[in-house]
């Protein structure tokens, strides 16, 4: 309104003033550019400048308007909920579209009203290169493309005479006319030569854009993985860069779709993709739309190089164009190049440490934490090449590098202490023995920890270990080496004897550790004053460095299974940094599923519609410190989902268990039932039990009405937020536990992301079966209308936003799901455990199996078809095509809440919450 003001005041000065009306179409455009991107706003200020201006002056604001209009169109159209709203914004998506296309036509000096054919004023491209987009986003995509052709043919003169602008549109036309092709020929697999010839095209008329660069890429990219698949022997099962001799270019003309092809195929795409990707990466910066952007060209380029540099022509694309790339485009990725630091490809092994030394060189803050980690490593081979680059840094950080290894080993020193990991260790040594007679596991097993307090305490807890234990184990070792000599097995049922009575005595010590004291559990932690170390998580090369201070002296032990520690890091600029120290749980996935959401939150606060609803994913730092545990940043003011049920129970006197003891009533044996029978025991709890916990906690923990009206607004839309990204991850292991509830704003928050890629809908004990959790509990707590009202809409606003940017997505999973980390994760949920050990023997950096290939082939398959509406294709032969987004929510939905799904898992998951 404001503006509006200024502007009526400025247009009567420029209607009096020749020289004011002179400078106002410039001033008016760039005020244009920082306005709130609303059709409604920008109508009302173009009609106060038609006062002054020409439609030809308003040519550049008008066409920014149609574009806009545009785009909210689309909006408004994936927001269909049910009949009801049908007609509304069905109607309201046509008024937004008949305003752009009405606009366009009287820039093309036409008649909106009139039915007679259009022709391309080309005089214009501007404006017939709108036209043609209008005319692609009302469906007459094939009118759009001929169109496209039309100008593309009469519009622009010899490239050697149009001005910089016509260069750069002539290329924007070049790129949209290869993807409207592209689009059309979305069910043909084959690699499409006409398509990356309009994208070359657009790169040689304008070479500083990243836009075509990134889709010349992708097409290689994808034409690569097109051949790779039907290649005799895939490039990817290369283990060695010895024999490998200089391949002969090939022509593309001469490819033909459905023939087998050679290396020389292969080979050719991933030069080009490689030096495509290089390009595209450099020419990305300035914003967090652009890091989004090269963000997805950046993973793609790993997989080529992970996948191809052992190749020697990629290799020395790879070694000329990578070095360009700037240091500071590396720091988002260093969890995937330390992962892949011990391949045993040679050329891309070499690559990837030098380029970890030059990041150790200009940001050694950035490295050294997930360094110091595959410094611990069980491979060989990866604890060599981590301790190379570790050299090279001692050579310019010694002290940050001396630093991190004692703050490093002093965590992890306190995550797990003597007494957990005997306990550990003795009860899985205990599984291996008496239930898998597998006396060598055992002995293999608990041979360490032994070699462990042979070493010698260092600690004053350490030393009370020894006091109460020594003795026994001792002993007990004593008779496990005799076994060894001699076969006989009384000597080892002895040993168990001891080993048991440790066991017994550790398990009634354990509950009392409720905390920890620096002092007697790691003093040089307690010592550490000033360090030059930062605070883990805290490296941000455009913020200020925050070091290490101090470490707080007391731990609080959280009680549950695995009893992870509370610890507070004073910071160098006066903050306490909070943390959830965890031991006996691999963090690194955890870390890996932080990046994704990252990249999920830049999409969604790019979106106008998601970014204006705050649907963003609460994310927090992890930071691992060994295999086996880790630093979680520590999330304020959140209780798990059955800490609040428990404690809401708790004073209303309603036991914790209360379905499941009527479920137990009702069938003892629920476990063994047929499906039916569950269904119809499950049923009955359900209706013998309300429900409503959830519903009431959030009420009664809400000062007034109005904060509980946005409390349990922000629950759903949080809720429908991680539903759909979840599925689209394959998240499961949704129990109350893994859900927490922000106090202060009613967000939902997901925490522990060991299952991904549906491991649990695939496991063959209680399979999950559900794509997220909603069950009625979680129902009850939204609005009186249930899922039919914030909840489907933010679905689907969601969903739509993950499909329209599903090549992103798709770039980032896919690199997770080669990662090795996730490679040996699938062998051990796949083999048994001979098997499994027979792959750990075949040494360090061995490559995942060729079983392992084919699983991860069919994950990126299955998350593809989740992108593109096709994941109910298999299920229902009807629904080949693409699913729309509003029908593939539906579907989802009604499978969250199927009872036949829900009875089936296991009770601890708690599916009658």
């Amino acid at each position: 309104m404001v503006q509006m003001l200024s502007e009526l005041e400025e247009t009567i000065d420029a209607k009096r003033n020749p020289e004011k009306r002179r400078i106002v179409p410039s001033v008016w455009w760039n005020r244009l550019q920082g306005c709130q991107r609303s059709v409604e706003d920008w109508q009302r200020i173009l009609q106060v400048r038609s006062l002054v201006l020409t439609p030809d002056e308003m040519r550049q604001m008008l066409l920014k308007f149609a574009s806009l209009c545009r785009k909210s169109g689309k909006l408004v159209r994936l927001i269909i909920v049910d009949e009801i709203n049908l007609q509304m914004n069905t109607l309201q998506s046509t008024v937004v579209l008949a305003v752009s296309r009405r606009t366009i036509l009287t820039l093309m000096d036409c008649d909106p009203d009139s039915c007679a054919p259009i022709k391309l004023p080309f005089e214009r491209p501007e404006v017939c290169y709108a036209y043609c987009k209008q005319l692609n986003c009302e469906g007459r995509r094939d009118l759009a493309l001929s169109q496209l052709q039309l100008l593309l043919e009469y519009g622009f003169k010899k490239p050697a005479t149009l001005p910089a602008e016509l260069l750069s549109l002539k290329a924007r036309c070049f790129l949209k006319l290869g993807q409207w092709s592209e689009q059309n020929l979305i069910n043909e697999d084959s690699p499409n030569v006409e398509v990356m010839q309009h994208y070359m095209y657009a790169t040689e008329l304008d070479s500083k854009a990243y836009k075509p660069w990134n889709a010349l890429a992708c097409a290689n990219f994808n034409a690569l993985l097109y051949y790779r698949q039907r290649a005799p022997i895939p490039l990817i099962q290369c283990q060695n860069d010895s024999g490998d001799s200089p391949l002969k270019p090939l022509n593309p003309n001469l490819l033909v779709p459905g023939t087998v092809p050679d290396d020389s195929v292969i080979t050719m795409y991933a030069v080009q993709a490689v030096k495509c990707f290089c390009r595209a990466v450099m020419l990305c910066h300035g914003n967090s739309l652009q890091d989004t952007l090269r963000q997805e060209a950046f993973i793609q380029l790993l997989t080529l190089w992970f996948d191809y540099g052992h190749i020697p022509e990629v290799y020395d694309t790879l070694i000329s164009r990578i070095k360009t790339v700037r240091v500071e485009t590396w720091l988002q990725v260093i969890p995937q190049l330390i992962a892949r630091i011990d391949t045993p490809r040679h050329f891309v092994s070499h690559l990837i440490i030098e380029i970890l030394m030059d990041i150790g060189k200009n940001h050694p803050q950035a490295l050294i934490y997930p360094l110091t980690v595959a410094s611990k490593s069980s491979s060989s081979a990866r604890r060599q090449a981590a301790d190379r680059v570790l050299k090279h840094m001692s050579d310019h950080s010694p002290n940050l590098v001396q630093q991190a290894s004692m703050v490093s080993d002093e965590l992890v020193r306190v995550a797990i202490l003597w007494h957990e990991l005997w306990h550990e260790a003795l009860e899985e040594a205990s599984r291996l023995f008496f239930s898998d007679r597998n006396v060598k596991g055992m002995l293999d097993l608990l041979n360490p920890l032994h070699a462990l307090i042979e070493r010698g305490a260092t600690t004053m807890k350490e030393q009370s270990f020894n006091q109460a234990y020594y003795r026994d184990l001792k002993e007990a070792q004593e008779l496990c080496i005799k076994f060894r000599q001699r076969g006989n097995l009384r000597d080892v049922t002895q040993a168990w004897d001891l080993y048991y009575n440790v066991f017994r005595r550790i398990t009634k010590q354990l509950p009392l550790l409720s905390a920890l004291d620096l002092q007697y559990v790691s003093p040089k932690l307690l010592k550490c004053k000033n360090l030059e170390l930062a605070v883990p998580g805290t490296y941000d090369p455009s913020r200020p460095l925050v070091c290490i201070q101090s470490v707080q002296r007391s731990l609080q032990v959280i009680a549950s299974k695995q009893r992870p520690r509370k610890i507070c890091i004073n910071g160098s600029d006066g903050q306490e940094y909070w943390f959830l120290l965890k031991g006996h749980e691999d963090t690194r996935q955890d870390e890996r599923v932080m990046q994704l959401f990252g990249l999920v939150n830049t999409i969604l606060l790019q979106n106008p519609t998601t970014c204006r609803l705050n649907l963003t994913i609460q994310r927090y730092s992890v930071i691992p410190l060994s295999p086996n545990s880790g630093l979680i940043g520590w999330v304020p003011n959140c209780d798990t989902l059955h800490a609040l049920l428990r404690d809401y129970r708790e004073k209303k006197k309603i036991l914790l268990n209360l379905e499941h003891r009527i479920m137990q009533r009702v069938a003892p044996d629920y476990d063994h039932l047929p499906l039916m029978q569950k269904v119809e025991v499950f049923e009955f709890a359900l209706e013998h039990t309300p429900g409503d916990d959830l519903q009431k906690i959030l009420w009664l923990k809400s000062p007034n009405s109005e904060v509980w009206f946005d409390r349990r607004t922000n629950y759903t839309r949080s809720l429908a937020t991680m539903s759909m990204v979840g599925y689209i991850l394959g998240l499961g292991d949704r129990h109350p536990s893994n859900l927490m509830l922000e106090r202060m704003s009613g967000k939902i928050v997901h925490i522990d992301f060991g299952d991904c890629f549906e491991v649990a809908i695939n496991r063959e004990k209680f399979p999950e079966k559900i794509p997220f959790r909603l069950t009625r509990m979680l129902i009850n707590a939204m609005e009186v209308t249930g899922v039919e009202g914030n909840f489907r809409l933010t679905c689907e606003k969601v969903m739509s936003t993950l499909r329209a940017n599903r090549e992103s997505i798709m770039a980032v999973l896919e690199a997770f799901v080669y990662d090795p980390l996730f490679s040996w994760k699938l062998i051990e949920l796949s083999l048994s455990d001979d098997d499994a050990i027979s792959l750990l023997s075949g040494g360090p950096g061995f490559q995942p199996s060729e079983f392992v290939s084919r699983k991860a082939l069919d994950i990126i398959q299955r998350i593809r078809d989740k992108l593109t509406g096709r994941d109910f294709s298999s299920a229902c032969p009807t629904t080949s095509k693409s699913l729309t987004v509003q029908a593939q929510v539906d579907l989802l939905i009604q499978q969250a809440l199927s009872h036949e799904n829900l009875c089936q898992c296991y009770i601890g998951w708690c599916p009658f919450w």
